[in-house]
């Protein structure tokens, strides 16, 4: 994948992911707010729902173990998800406002803690098309919303680097970066 650079000779959002995934193989791991970068791409209209769909589809692609419920919320998410264009991303609100509620009721657990409660996750890829959805149904319009869902989807935890962008967060970067050419490629064709 070669990135251009945009018409002012700075780098394109694109370069700037691939460049953190660059630093990621020299030096094992980069700092999670690297990709603020996407906070400015997100502000451009049309631009953070699409991502948020991507996002929530690559979510439901995993194979790992789960219980009953969460595989019957993984399958409503894969039926929802089936038909929508993630470049040109039209959902069923009705549906997708139902099947939020239930991912947040199925991970609605808080426990105490001296600063105050904490939401207790046991499934990751369910939380990410949880915040998917939300963007899709109410927050549209809000880059730091986007750039939390970019880094939960992009980040990994290594005993020798804790929670961060290392490993395998460079593919999900690198693929994040060609979801963002061919958004742009095709936005400017319509």
């Amino acid at each position: 994948m070669k990135p251009v650079n945009n018409s002012k000779g700075r780098p394109d959002i694109p370069e700037k992911l691939l460049r953190i995934s660059a630093e990621i193989a020299a030096r094992g791991h980069a700092n999670l707010t690297r990709l603020t970068v996407l906070k400015k791409w997100f502000g451009h209209p049309g631009r953070l729902p699409p991502f948020a769909i991507w996002v929530a589809t690559r979510a439901t692609s995993g194979k790992g173990k789960t219980g009953v419920e969460a595989a019957e919320l993984f399958r409503q998410t894969r039926t929802l998800l089936a038909k929508v264009n993630p470049y040109v991303p039209k959902v069923d609100r009705q549906l997708a406002r139902a099947l939020h509620d239930r991912l947040r009721k199925f991970q609605n657990e808080y426990k105490n803690q001296q600063w105050g409660p904490v939401r207790i996750i046991h499934n990751w890829d369910l939380l990410l098309v949880e915040q998917a959805l939300a963007i899709c149904l109410w927050y549209s319009d809000s880059p730091a919303l986007g750039y939390k869902l970019a880094a939960d989807y992009c980040q990994h935890f290594d005993s020798h680097y804790g929670n961060g962008l290392n490993g395998p967060s460079r593919t999900k970067i690198e693929e994040m970066a060609r979801f963002i050419i061919k958004l742009e490629a095709m936005q400017k064709v319509l």
